[in-house]
């Protein structure tokens, strides 16, 4: 029989991970570990009985965060397989993830560690653009994972980063981006 935890350890388990998701999407990976307890409203060692150290707490959160841009790659790829316009998804997903990024530090380490598992989705975005000639032939699915993985953070302002996000996307059109053609 499997052991559940009780219902306080539970609560604290989920107040340290909201506290941490809060901290790390203000301040990145400096925040530290007592920093994150007294924001849950628990002792540090309550922490470390939840998450023995550090890295072991912000790869809980960087992997919840990729798991949610893991399942908006899923939906772009879906989408645009199903005639929805694969340059136009490659589009939307990178300007929200920049927006994203622009809001939350923890952001850019969940894109990282989606690069490790995503690429196979992105070769199939890359393939349907190519299919329906909006994205150019020479686009790969590491190029779009870079360009997802490297994408500006709360270092540039918010127009800043929208224009870096078009002039890049600029790059990977077939012809004149559709938003521009259109």
């Amino acid at each position: 029989m499997p052991h559940r935890p009780r219902a306080d350890a539970a609560r604290n388990r989920a107040g340290i991970l909201r506290a941490a998701r809060e901290l790390l999407a203000v301040r990145g990976e400096t925040v530290g570990v007592d920093e994150v307890a007294r924001h849950a409203g628990v002792a540090v060692g309550t922490l470390y009985r939840h998450f023995p150290t550090k890295a072991d707490l912000v790869g809980t959160v960087v992997d919840e965060l990729a798991e949610r841009v893991s399942a908006a790659l899923d939906e772009a790829v879906a989408r645009a397989e199903s005639g929805g316009g694969a340059f136009v998804e490659v589009a939307v997903l990178a300007e929200r993830i920049a927006e994203a990024a622009g809001t939350n530090r923890a952001i850019g380490a969940a894109v990282r560690a989606l690069a490790v598992h995503g690429t196979h989705r992105a070769a199939r975005l890359v393939a349907a653009g190519h299919a329906e000639g909006t994205v150019h032939r020479d686009v790969t699915a590491a190029d779009l994972m870079l360009l997802l993985t490297t994408l500006p953070g709360d270092e540039l302002p918010e127009p800043a980063r929208r224009r870096w996000v078009q002039l890049t996307l600029r790059a990977l059109a077939a012809g004149p981006s559709p938003a521009e053609a259109g």
